[in-house]
């Protein structure tokens, strides 16, 4: 049990819904979330269709212990073929809506098609009705999300919904859940409104059973008593992510304007310890911390803006809390962009959220065009008249709320930074992979961040590996291929429980495995979740060749490679990719051009395409 053994499949183009079995033998193989999601897309299109055309499938995925009484089990996983990339996308959210999603019966919602006039879905356990959504087509997802428990006269609807950016194909627009909760990278939401769907809007009564309720009780209390005596819970709960902006500014591995620079002077002014500060009106940026379902981790922030601040004067819609900063829209919205506001910073991320918007694309890719500004191949005709200065808190909060509703330079921007730099003839000013941004951390002092960078499936990302430890003690890229490989799939282990990534700083595989194999039917051990790892992470690889992509996207930017760092840890190295790569493939059983040999692939269980 713990799996619903159902999957509810619709048919946006033909207007039609229908519950399935699930796949048994694929839920042995690949466990859930991210690993059964993507097998669900492999098996249901070609990897080579249009991304925002109908042929694409957005799988809605939960993991066995999604809705359990495991800490964190709120997660759930957005699996499609990403706008932004071109490549496989798996996107991560938190919240309540994942629980929810897996209350209502189902472990996987499959889309297909696209509908014909904008439609919302409404399912409440065997309920599933496609309704109308022309009333909220425009709205924002704040907007989308209060209409929709009107309309339906229910508050305990959980709503999972895109803004005007997803519905105009921002290529980095998200899936936004829980108001300020998100699916956020990779452009799962553009795909989402290219099908013409404005929300997923989901309430449940069926409840998730496990296979042996006291062993699992056991099981959950153990790995809780762990996860809570932990020092870096602990922290989290106390400061949030954000804290790794102090550590990264320490260590010189900050991003700063457009990676030109690794560390920042204005960190004092947007770090924890700011946030928490009070100002001489009596204002404190930071409210609370606040948890996801079933999470006793607790790492979310609360925050609102100073009612004096430029950004919301005379605007009393924006008087209000939201989610505050993260460590990633901290960095994406001050030093990547040179700003040290933090009202502005704050603004920018209501922004994300209201709008539906990934913060790291948007960040970097303002980050990119400040730079084209200050080269003077942008000018103030191309920017609506905004100066697009680095450290500019103006051009941050103007150039956010354009972008989510796709006005003026805003429709530039939501290209992504990649397109950008290719329009205006400066490539080699995109700071990312496979089309996708980085995250806040520059892998010239963190080598093997670079090697997870450059081989990630769904182009840069920071949380598709673990290599933090590795970094931080050797500054060189030595012996970085093999501890990579090996967190890559059991990062891709984890993203298929259902729980969150997070967990990790106190568990093991072990404590996985140990609530799995209670909760779930079979034996479940560290050893299988590696496996189980592994085999997602070669089957997201398939997809990626399928889909045409190449070892020449396995890459980082001319700026980490050949541009040492200016200071810090890493201070005169580049990354040393070129060493860790081959290193890397042969770690993994692939060819040196970076494919899955067909012993590999046999020994995964895995047919070659």
């Amino acid at each position: 049990m713990s799996w619903q053994r159902r999957i509810l499949r619709v048919n946006l183009s033909e207007g039609r819904a229908q519950v399935e079995a699930l796949n048994m033998e694929w839920a042995r193989d690949f466990l859930g979330e991210r690993g059964l999601a993507t097998k669900y897309l492999m098996e249901n299109m070609d990897p080579s269709a249009d991304p925002l055309g109908p042929d694409n499938v957005l799988i809605f995925a939960t993991g066995p212990l999604s809705g359990t009484m495991a800490s964190t089990s709120g997660r759930y996983a957005v699996v499609t073929k990403g706008p932004l990339t071109g490549a496989i996308a798996c996107s991560n959210s938190g919240g309540k809506f994942g629980a929810e999603l897996k209350f209502a019966g189902y472990d996987l919602l499959l889309l297909e098609g696209r509908a014909q006039r904008p439609v919302y879905l409404h399912v409440v356990d065997d309920l599933v009705e496609i309704l109308p959504a022309d009333e909220i087509w425009g709205a924002s997802v704040w907007d989308t999300d209060a209409w929709l428990k009107q309309r339906h006269q229910n508050p305990q609807l959980k709503v999972a919904a895109v803004g005007v950016a997803g519905e105009r194909g921002v290529k980095f627009a998200c899936v936004v859940n829980d108001l300020h909760r998100a699916a956020g990278r990779s452009g799962v939401g553009a795909v989402m409104g290219s099908k013409n769907l404005k929300a997923i809007a989901v309430h449940g009564s069926v409840g998730v059973k496990v296979d042996d309720p006291k062993r699992f009780m056991q099981a959950v209390k153990e790995t809780k008593a762990v996860l809570w005596d932990n020092a870096g819970r602990a922290e989290l709960e106390r400061v949030g992510t954000n804290a790794m902006i102090d550590v990264m500014q320490e260590f010189g591995g900050l991003p700063t304007r457009n990676f030109r620079e690794v560390q920042f002077e204005g960190v004092e002014n947007i770090n924890p310890s700011a946030m928490s500060a009070r100002k001489a009106n009596g204002h404190t940026n930071l409210l609370t911390n606040k948890a996801c379902f079933g999470c006793t981790i607790a790492c979310g922030r609360i925050a609102h803006i100073d009612k004096e601040h430029f950004t919301v004067v005379n605007r009393r819609e924006y008087w209000h809390a939201s989610g505050g900063l993260e460590y990633e829209t901290a960095y994406a919205f001050g030093p990547v962009v040179g700003v040290d506001d933090l009202d502005a910073l704050t603004f920018a991320g209501y922004m994300m959220n209201e709008h539906g918007m990934d913060p790291i694309s948007f960040g970097v890719t303002l980050a990119a065009a400040m730079e084209l500004y200050e080269m003077g191949v942008i000018t103030k005709e191309d920017t609506d008249g905004i100066a697009l200065n680095f450290g500019s808190a103006e051009a941050l909060a103007v150039m956010a709320e354009k972008t989510g509703k796709h006005e003026g330079f805003g429709q530039v921007l939501g290209l992504g930074s990649k397109r950008l730099c290719e329009k205006y003839g400066h490539p080699e000013l995109f700071m990312g992979v496979k089309g996708q941004e980085f995250a806040g951390y520059d892998s010239r002092a963190l080598q093997g961040m670079g090697l997870g960078y450059a081989t990630s499936n769904r182009g840069a990302c920071h949380l598709k590996h673990d290599m933090f430890a590795e970094d931080m003690e050797d500054q060189t890229g030595q012996g970085k291929a093999k501890p990579c490989k090996d967190s890559q799939d059991r990062v891709a282990a984890v993203d298929s429980t259902g729980l969150c990534l997070f967990t990790t700083g106190a568990w093991g595989l072990e404590e996985f495995a140990a609530q799995l194999d209670a909760a779930c039917e079979g034996e479940w051990t560290a050893e299988r979740l590696t496996m189980v790892g592994e085999r997602v992470w070669n089957l997201e690889r398939q997809f990626n060749l399928a889909a045409g992509l190449t070892r020449a996207d396995d890459t980082l930017p001319r700026r980490l490679l050949e541009t040492p760092a200016p200071s810090g840890t890493g201070k005169g190295r580049v990354n040393e990719l070129d060493v860790m790569l081959p290193e890397y493939y042969e770690a993994r059983g692939w060819t040196p051009d970076g494919e899955p040999t067909t012993q590999t692939l046999q020994r995964l269980g895995l047919v070659s395409l």
